[in-house]
């Protein structure tokens, strides 16, 4: 039988498992774009998570939730392509620049028709 000691220890533990997986929840593993009429985009976003450790780097413009990007187009807070190109573009020749990987920095590179 746990003594209140233990049932403590086992409870504290639970909880700080619990806000771990609740603070390293990030999103889905890729995430497909709407890209117009240049076609679709497949994001990978936990290839990102790995380059990229801080989420706001990104998540500055849009929430970090499903369809964020496409439902604040919508609203009018974000125009069309600017997360592409003052972000993702911007990293991506940046990286180039510096000799490290880096991903695509031209349309076909990303963009799936």
């Amino acid at each position: 039988m746990m003594n209140k000691r233990m049932v403590l220890f086992c409870l504290i533990g639970l909880t700080f498992s619990v806000a771990v997986a609740v603070a390293h929840n990030n999103g889905k593993k890729e995430i497909i774009l709407h890209g117009g009429k240049k076609g679709n985009i497949t994001f990978p976003h936990h290839r990102h998570h790995d380059i990229v450790t801080d989420c706001m780097v990104c998540h500055k413009d849009f929430p970090k939730e499903p369809g964020a990007l496409q439902a604040s187009k919508k609203a009018g807070t974000l125009k069309k392509k600017q997360v592409m190109n003052k972000t993702c573009l911007k990293c991506h020749r940046a990286r180039k620049k510096a000799g490290e990987a880096y991903g695509p920095v031209s349309c076909s590179g990303c963009h799936v028709k």
